[in-house]
């Protein structure tokens, strides 16, 4: 297959022009988007740590949360890094390899979170509209279902994003308007006639944003509707209170991807293509781990435990040998006791 795009285009390499061509701007942007990396990075991890170790987390709805943050972990993992180091070492081109590379990951992890939030957005509608029957319906093989389908779907349909790909001629300019290999980016630059990829974004786009994004809105309408019925207002806020999260990620993730994928690309300029990006690769996997864990009582005290024990093991490894053997030896009878 490399064989073939190399023979089919003069272009060994493409340049990623990034989100900006002024030195100064470039070192604030890499110390902006590290800093974003780090505490993405770390706090997705530290989502699915929390969750892995506290077994009252072990339910449906945070199994899907830890899903969701290592989907977020990794599809931050395949843009930003390649941007950060083209920064740093000044050196902004891709071989073609790598490019289809970064494009093929891209769009499978993004296809993976567009579908989790949607059937984030059942679990919600299931153990509000029909709490007695929640375990009955969200059963474990449904929830590993419906959880691991979407990564054998992103699969097949990144797959076919690559072989149209190979079926393009780039004899022209390498320039790439974008701070990562993407699909509409790259069209603009084949010489030959794109219209088999954009109809086929346009239906991918259409299966995987727009029909999850109604199935998200039909489960909330079904969800608020069961709501109103609560007589009491406690009950009322309590029951918003748990879907706030969730509808948060919605927000961010939706409000930015269908203008990009679903409206005319001449709307679109490349800044607004690159803000939109920067939304989806970058702020939106760094926010979650926020949105999910602050609203969240049961995470925010299993990720209190987890820091705890951390700090305790640390404590323990750094103490000198002397003083843990004389604390051992003081208090060898309430061990042994114990």
């Amino acid at each position: 297959m490399l064989m073939e795009l190399r023979n089919q285009t003069s272009a060994s390499e493409f340049i990623l022009l990034g989100l900006s061509e002024n030195p100064e701007q470039e070192n604030l942007l890499f110390a902006l988007f590290l800093c974003m990396y780090l505490v993405t990075a770390m706090g997705n991890l530290l989502i699915i740590l929390a969750i892995k170790s506290d077994s009252h987390l072990q339910t449906p709805t945070y199994f899907f949360v830890a899903n969701l943050s290592l989907v977020d972990f990794c599809l931050t993992t395949n843009t930003i890094p390649k941007m950060l180091v083209n920064i740093q070492t000044r050196s902004k081109s891709i071989s073609c390899l790598c490019c289809l590379t970064q494009m093929y990951f891209f769009h499978f992890f993004g296809i993976i979170d567009s579908i989790l939030i949607a059937v984030m957005a059942y679990d919600r509608f299931v153990a509000i509209c029909h709490p007695l029957h929640y375990t009955t319906i969200m059963s474990p093989r449904l929830c590993v279902l419906m959880a691991f389908s979407p990564w054998v779907f992103s699969f097949f349909i990144s797959l076919t994003h690559i072989l149209l790909m190979v079926c393009l001629v780039f004899s022209g300019s390498n320039e790439i308007l974008h701070y990562f290999c993407d699909l509409t980016p790259l069209l603009r630059l084949s010489c030959t006639d794109t219209t088999m990829n954009k109809i086929f974004v346009f239906t991918v786009a259409g299966m995987v944003l727009a029909i999850p994004f109604i199935c998200i809105l039909t489960s909330y309408a079904h969800i608020t509707m069961a709501i109103m019925k609560v007589p009491s207002a406690n009950g009322r806020k309590k029951a918003f209170s748990t879907c706030s999260s969730h509808l948060s990620v919605v927000a961010l993730l939706y409000g930015t991807t269908i203008g990009v994928y679903l409206c005319p690309s001449p709307v679109h300029t490349a800044m607004k293509q690159k803000a939109s990006a920067v939304m989806y690769t970058a702020v939106t996997p760094m926010l979650n781990p926020f949105i999910y864990s602050l609203r969240n009582r049961d995470l925010k005290g299993a990720l209190k435990n987890l820091i705890s024990k951390k700090n305790y093991l640390i404590f323990l490894t750094t103490r000198t040998p002397g003083s843990f053997q004389g604390k051992k030896s003081k208090t060898r009878g309430s061990w042994t006791k114990a």
